[in-house]
């Protein structure tokens, strides 16, 4: 594992010397995001060892280094799921190789579905917490000293600072704001009602096939993270609809505006967090 962090963070250095503060991590439908970064250098993922190609629509497949607001940023336009074939090592391989690249700070966002009823389509959700029992943990095997330790506490895997400081923004920009607790479920099919129903009962808020892997590396790194969800639809059995991936990302192309002025003034006020 050393050994393909390493080869992947050299790979990038030498096709990018920027030294970038924060990374970002755009899920389903909000690629559009990437729009944000100014003097881009960007590399396919198939240039980087051990990165593999993204299969699914609305994942570009690219790491972008370049600048947002005067910030030294990477975004990653596109992540892997465990639904793909992958192993967690693999699914999380990112967030280790910008660890070794120095960033400290990190922003993961995903499309998400909406269990709370209090939920609509286009909103922006805070991610307080997550619920992670149904994620294969990517901690398991041979703990990586230099990362972290082997037993890694997880009471504030998003920081509260940070998302006190985007709740602040959001209201000064006049957007609502949700906040809640986030599940990882392994996919690729979407939840069926009863699941949903129970998840429901435990007090999840959000669904969806990602962000949990990452951000427990995160966590595990020492970043500090914080996580935002775009809810595209309510749950399975909370509404008429029938489920399907065109709907999440038409969802997210809509509220996509909101979504990166939200970002923009929450990277230019990082540091008053």
């Amino acid at each position: 594992m050393y050994t393909k962090i390493n080869e992947a963070t050299l790979k990038i250095q030498s096709l990018c010397q920027k030294k970038p503060k924060i990374a970002i991590i755009l899920g389903s439908g909000l690629g559009p995001l990437a729009h944000l970064v100014e003097n881009p250098t960007v590399i396919d993922y198939q240039d980087i060892p051990h990165f593999p190609v993204s299969t699914i629509p609305g994942h570009a497949g690219q790491l972008i280094l370049g600048t947002i607001e005067g910030c030294d940023v990477l975004v990653m336009s596109g992540r892997f799921h465990y639904y793909e074939g992958h192993d967690m090592e693999t699914v999380t391989l990112p967030i280790r190789v910008f660890s070794k690249l120095g960033i400290e700070n990190l922003i993961v966002t995903n499309a998400a579905g909406g269990l709370n009823d209090d939920y609509m389509p286009g909103d922006v959700a805070i991610i307080d917490d997550h619920f992670s029992f149904f994620a294969p943990s990517p901690l398991r095997g041979p703990n990586l000293d230099e990362f972290g330790p082997r037993f890694k506490d997880m009471t504030e895997v998003y920081s509260k600072r940070l998302s006190d400081l985007t709740e602040r923004i959001a209201k000064k920009q006049g957007m609502p704001i949700k906040h809640g607790v986030y599940c990882f479920c392994q996919g690729p099919m979407f939840e069926t009602p009863f699941e949903i129903r129970a998840l429901k009962h435990l007090g999840v808020d959000l669904v969806g096939m990602s962000t949990v892997p990452e951000a427990i590396v995160a966590r595990h790194c020492g970043m500090n993270t914080l996580g935002l969800s775009l809810i595209t639809n309510k749950a399975a059995g909370l509404s008429n609809n029938e489920l399907s991936h065109q709907e999440v990302m038409e969802a997210a192309n809509k509220a996509e505006k909101q979504l990166v002025a939200l970002v923009k003034e929450v990277i230019k006020e990082w540091d008053q967090a």
